[in-house]
């Protein structure tokens, strides 16, 4: 069965727990409990902010490292999960479910892609 990565992208500066209604928590635990028991969640995680991060890049044959905060990106991978479906429309349809669950006012990108094997 493929095996695919969702990378939440979310705006760091946007979006903020605080303004969530006061059931996103019981709505979002309810789904992580049913994709679980449906044996398609395999893992899943937030991600510190960017302001505890640092870039390693490799260019010109050196490495190099930036601590962030990264201001130059407005979007950042906020979150990341690995799920085990059928195929890419269950993953799609999982992640709609997922998406669906927050408050109307945020703005949240999923991008949805297959783990390649081997």
């Amino acid at each position: 069965m493929p095996r695919y990565m969702t990378l939440i992208r979310i705006d760091e500066q946007g979006i903020r727990m605080e303004d969530a209604d006061p059931g996103f928590m019981d709505r979002m635990n309810a789904l992580f409990e049913e994709i679980t028991k449906a044996g398609v969640m395999l893992d899943t995680a937030g991600l510190a902010p960017t302001a505890e991060g640092t870039r390693v890049t490799w260019s010109g044959g050196k490495i190099g490292y930036t601590d962030g905060p990264f201001t130059e990106t407005k979007e950042v991978v906020g979150g990341y999960s690995i799920i085990q479906a059928k195929d890419k429309a269950e993953a799609l349809e999982w992640t709609r479910r997922f998406l669906e669950l927050h408050p109307p006012h945020w703005s949240i990108t999923c991008e949805v892609r297959e783990i390649t094997e081997g």
